[in-house]
């Protein structure tokens, strides 16, 4: 069995919504999550944390649940703390969150860069 595209996504979200159909417009398959009912574990957190080089670029600013944490609350949480969090509110985690089967990371949609990581890999 090959190991496939996964995307964590939320279905109320128009990013997502967005990602999703350029997706299937390309004919690219994947296996789709529901960010809040199976968010990514914590090894997958970890690990595009450690890809992206700051966990900054896995929160959903703008999402209810952030604003009532509040961003200082966040910023002084260790990484272990933070990889809980956000393994545990799916939430928080800025969405489409999507793990290649090469084991890369892509947060958020950006037809640009998707198009780059998609279609113009060897």
């Amino acid at each position: 069995m090959t190991a496939s595209l996964k995307i964590f996504s939320y279905a109320r979200c128009s990013t997502c919504r967005k990602a999703l159909a350029w997706l299937n417009l390309q004919n690219i398959k994947y296996k789709l999550f529901d960010i809040i009912d199976s968010p990514p574990s914590k090894e997958m957190i970890s690990d595009a944390i450690n890809q992206l080089g700051d966990r900054k670029y896995l929160f959903n600013t703008s999402g209810k649940i952030y604003r009532s944490i509040g961003a200082s609350a966040i910023k002084i949480m260790n990484d272990e703390n933070v990889v809980d969090l956000l393994n545990s509110e799916g939430g928080l985690i800025k969405r489409p969150f999507v793990m290649h089967p090469n084991g890369r990371f892509l947060i958020g949609f950006n037809q640009s860069i998707w198009e780059d990581f998609f279609l113009n890999q060897d």
